[in-house]
């Protein structure tokens, strides 16, 4: 046929080179669909395998994914590998839904994708490929038609399943096995989390995926020990806004990272965890993650402290036209529906969280400055007098009265199991004197008045600075004000601890007197 004179619907062959740069963001992206594949077939057990065939060939990498799911007829194996031929086409109950998933994904990877496929522990094993240069010459018109073949040795003993393989890689991201392995591992642990804590199992080179949490939330998680912070926002929200007969459910979750116990982390390890650069929201379909970013926040820019909080936003597929779900299921368009219903919300949860991690990062920064001079006083306070375990009515006023600002008396976990220790806190009382103490099964807790002239005037500059003379000067007021404090601790006399504080308050008001203008 004369190509000028062609006016069929699709021009095959530069479809299908220009199919390949169709959006997935990557490798991972890529494997992932197949990953969705082997799911909905059921498959309990998915194992990816890069292979390292020859460093000197053109293409060195083949790339291949087994699952142990139902597997497939010859009719379904053809439909499965063209493009929009889904058996399962705008089904919206499990991960798939357009059919584009298994050549689309494969070609953008490789130039020729082979799938191997069978049903049954005795039947027959079934093959058939698409191959980029076949097609674009004309070669082939049509998805070969499967044919049986040996059962090969990488079925693995499973009665049924699927194996898809790449060959003739030219796009992967990386050319080293390690690197994509690695790279795999993390990608498909996060974007699969739930259905890894739901028994099943993703291995990339014989290594087991971990689920990652970016919430840290669960509690089989590889790093856990954030904490939900309120109730889950749940919004129902109409597909399409024309049309408010079909809504779905939106449920929105944040959470906030111990800042306390992992501010101190190297800047490797905060890395490793996911914690520098990995503010964003977390989106989710199905229980599977389709797209992490910055996401319904407003006009909230964001900033090295939102690190430090996390959100996941969990929707009904019935929604996917309201997100702007593609068929490559990595990324999300909202449309301006969704965003108005949701974005008054996040955003003013995005500046509380924010302002709170700022906070937290500050009172840190004041429990390190701390710890030189409760370090110094617990090692001297086996030369004292031992402080009772008992707690006083007046300690627990003080203490009510911290708990209150919930994570102001930050543990020291070096004092963990020890029984006799000292922290210092700067909170304000109510009251004007310029310390106060409590004793708290053993230890002493000291609690600096921020608002009283001592501190503002003379105490903060010395806090701040990161002059050596100016560090060993407020370490030394330190130890002044914990011996004071401690002396007054040793008392159990109701009468003897009322004429202290008395003392103390009239010396706290008099200090003030002499230091206001």
């Amino acid at each position: 046929m004369n190509t000028e004179q062609d006016f069929s619907i699709v021009a095959v062959d530069k479809f299908i080179w220009a199919t390949r740069d169709s959006g997935y963001k990557g490798t991972p992206s890529a494997v992932a669909e197949l990953v969705d594949n082997a799911l909905q077939a059921g498959a309990t057990e998915i194992s990816v395998t890069v292979t390292l065939v020859d460093r000197q060939c053109e293409f060195p990498l083949i790339v291949s994914v087994l699952d142990n799911g139902s597997g497939m007829d010859a009719t379904t194996l053809r439909k499965a590998l063209r493009f929009g031929g889904s058996t399962r086409f705008n089904d919206r109950r499990g991960l798939g839904r357009y059919g584009m998933g298994l050549p689309n994904s494969s070609l953008s990877q490789a130039k020729r994708v082979t799938v191997h496929s069978w049903a049954s522990r005795n039947g027959d094993v079934l093959e058939s490929y698409l191959d980029i240069d076949e097609i674009a010459s004309g070669a082939i018109s049509e998805v070969p038609e499967p044919r049986s073949v040996a059962r090969p040795h990488f079925v693995n003993g499973h009665p049924t399943g699927t194996a898809v393989t790449w060959t003739r890689c030219d796009r992967l991201d990386n050319r080293r096995v390690s690197t994509i392995t690695r790279k795999l591992l993390v990608a498909l642990g996060r974007r699969f989390r739930y259905f890894l804590w739901g028994g099943v199992s993703i291995a990339v080179n014989g290594e087991l995926a971990e689920p990652l949490d970016p919430l840290f939330l669960h509690p089989s998680g590889r790093f856990a020990g954030a904490s939900q912070f309120c109730d889950d926002f749940v919004y129902q929200v109409a597909a399409d806004p024309e049309n408010r007969q079909h809504t779905g459910t939106v449920r929105v979750r944040f959470s906030e990272l111990p800042v306390a116990e992992w501010a101190g982390l190297s800047n490797s390890e905060k890395r490793l965890r996911g914690i520098a650069k990995g503010a964003g929201v977390s989106v989710v379909r199905g229980r599977r993650e389709v797209d992490y970013g910055w996401f319904f926040l407003g006009g909230k820019r964001r900033e090295n402290y939102d690190d430090w909080w996390r959100c996941e936003i969990q929707f009904d597929p019935v929604l996917d036209e309201a997100f702007g779900i593609t068929h490559t299921k990595q990324q999300i368009r909202p449309r301006p529906h969704l965003v108005e219903a949701m974005s008054e919300d996040m955003e003013a949860m995005a500046r509380l969280l924010n302002a709170r991690a700022r906070r937290a990062h500050h009172e840190a920064r004041l429990a390190e400055r701390f710890s030189e001079s409760e370090g110094r006083a617990t090692k001297k306070d086996c030369m004292l007098t031992p402080l009772s375990r008992a707690t006083r009515a007046r300690d627990e006023w003080v203490l009510a009265a911290l708990g209150q600002k919930r994570g102001t008396v930050p543990e020291r976990s070096r004092l963990s199991g020890k029984t006799t220790g000292y922290r210092i806190v700067p909170a304000a009382l109510s009251e004007t004197a310029f310390f106060n103490y409590a004793r708290d099964a053993g230890q002493l807790v000291l609690v600096l008045n921020p608002e009283h002239p001592f501190y503002k005037i003379v105490y903060r500059r010395l806090l701040d600075s990161e002059a050596s003379h100016d560090t060993v000067l407020r370490s030394q007021i330190d130890l002044l004000l914990l011996a004071a404090a401690r002396t007054e601790a040793l008392l159990e006399d109701r009468q003897a601890i009322q004429a202290v504080e008395g003392f103390r308050n009239v010396w706290s008001d008099t200090l003030a007197t002499f230091l206001n203008d």
